[in-house]
């Protein structure tokens, strides 16, 4: 309800007839009238709308506690944090109680007393849904008296009181989050004498402190999160704790590109100004989620580990900067290249976890061959297989291509090229414009030039021409010569390729 700004008293409230509800009856209650109304509860949260969604909805409306289980970077405190959405717009609290006590169910010595005391003319004050989130991350560290309480030794002095009065408690986090929502992240993470603490307030909703003969009957919605316990190896979630979360709901990754894509550019912080400076077309955007694909599927990669949609948000901020970087030493606007791609690998090295880790530029080696692997996979998407071509004996519209490298020409792209100097470069290579002419002959300049550089980038990758790195920018040449040459100190990057990839 909003907050009624003439009910400050106790008597007011009961003559306006409020009636409380638990907060879970409030979140299903508030549920059912959403989805009557045809509102989006979890709005943004893309390719959960036929699996995950659905399961925490019914989780809500059989007023369960819930635990989200799934790898990292898949929306889990997220949801947790939407659900606050569900809650009232206020609720009526007693004024000043530390534990948020209802007005007609106090459970705080301080709730029951001042009601004793005042009776109607008990002050209320009005608790916005926004402070009745709490989370807490789980870490070893983390101790009873941090979420449940223990004695406050200060407190008994100050008022004088001994340590058998109810009074000289400090309550922790979950006491006060009494009548809200309460988040644990990374639930296994937590020790496991601290998780049997959880067992009774899960189950019968009171806590225990130092032995004090409290029962506070707790009103909280619990959510926790947790990676797969075959994932964690620093702990697990107990049996019995886990017995007693209602509702256990598996995430997932996106399924396409094209759900991943979405999540992507809602995430990514790209400025005003980039979107001005730069202009990246939709196979560049697919390229970047199909390195998170690739990787997802790499025995190089620790499947347990997962791999967040972190990496593609991080990944595209980074090809936008690329393209930036180069229009600021250039001057005027750009289009995000092929090469580009190779700019993102900082973005990927941090974010994937190896099955083997080795030296230092082992993670490196292996986002490299990410987005190789990326580029080959989207390749045919746009241009006739090469492998069916070469199995198939169909004539080949990479002929003039190959053969012109062949005749020992090289070509080096480096990353600040001009725009025209690129194009320059590109159009060197007899057949390249023709290929692109033939199988997309309607696209605009410059998706003509980005594909140009593709088609080079996918040869590469299937074995029909070499690729090499220098170091500022790459350098493609016949497949033979690539095997058996290196460039000298005369190529115009004044440097020599770095290892093939």
């Amino acid at each position: 309800m909003t907050q009624p700004n003439d009910i400050k008293t106790l008597g007011a409230l009961k003559s306006a007839g409020y009636r409380s509800r638990s907060v879970k009856q409030e979140l299903r209650d508030n549920l059912i009238e959403k989805i009557r109304a045809k509102e989006k509860v979890f709005s943004g949260i893309w390719g959960y709308e036929e699996t995950v969604i659905p399961d925490l909805e019914r989780a809500i409306l059989s007023m369960h506690d819930i635990n989200l289980l799934g790898l990292r970077g898949q929306a889990k405190t997220r949801m947790a944090r939407m659900m606050v959405t569900l809650l009232d717009e206020y609720i009526p609290i007693i004024a000043d109680s530390e534990l948020n006590d209802d007005p007609f169910h106090p459970i705080s010595r301080y709730g029951r007393d001042i009601i004793a005391e005042m009776g109607d003319d008990t002050p209320i004050d009005w608790l916005h849904r926004e402070d009745r989130y709490s989370e807490k991350l789980a870490t070893p560290d983390v101790s009873i008296a941090d979420l449940i309480g223990d004695v406050d030794p200060i407190k008994a002095a100050t008022l004088k009181l001994p340590y058998s009065d109810e009074r000289v408690i400090h309550f922790g986090l979950i006491p006060r989050s009494h009548r809200g929502i309460f988040v644990i992240n990374e639930l296994p993470d937590l020790q496991a004498r601290i998780q049997v603490a959880l067992f009774n307030i899960l189950q019968e909703g009171d806590i225990q402190i130092r032995g004090f003969k409290v029962r506070m009957p707790l009103d909280i919605q619990f959510v926790f999160t947790a990676n797969p316990e075959d994932y964690t190896n620093r702990g697990s979630i107990v049996t019995p704790l886990k017995d007693r979360i209602d509702s256990q709901i598996i995430t997932h990754y996106p399924k396409d590109l094209k759900v991943s894509r979405m999540i992507t550019e809602q995430e990514a912080r790209i400025k005003p100004e980039q979107k001005e400076a730069v202009e990246v077309n939709d196979i560049a955007k697919d390229l970047i989620e199909q390195i998170a694909f690739e990787a997802r599927n790499s025995e190089y990669v620790d499947a347990k580990s997962g791999v967040s949609a972190r990496l593609t948000i991080s990944a595209y901020e980074n090809l936008v900067s690329g393209a930036e970087r180069r229009a600021l030493y250039n001057g005027g606007k750009t289009s995000v290249r092929i090469s580009d791609l190779y700019g993102v690998i900082p973005s990927i090295t941090g974010k994937v976890e190896l099955v083997y880790e080795g030296e230092q530029e082992g993670p490196g080696i292996v986002a490299n061959n990410l987005v190789g692997k990326a580029i080959r996979t989207q390749f045919i998407h746009f241009f006739p297989n090469p492998e069916k071509i070469r199995k198939q004996k169909e004539e080949n519209p990479y002929k003039q291509i190959t053969d012109w490298f062949g005749e020992e020409h090289t070509l080096d792209l480096l990353n600040d090229f001009n725009n025209q100097d690129y194009e320059k470069k590109l159009n060197e290579v007899p057949g390249l414009k023709k290929l692109i002419d033939t199988f997309h002959k309607d696209v605009d300049n410059g998706t003509r030039l980005f594909l140009m550089e593709f088609a080079l980038h996918g040869l590469a990758e299937y074995s029909m021409l070499s690729k090499h790195q220098l170091t500022r920018g790459l350098q493609f040449k016949d497949l033979l010569s690539g095997m058996f040459t290196m460039s000298g100190p005369d190529d115009d990057d004044d440097s020599s390729p770095d290892d093939q990839y």
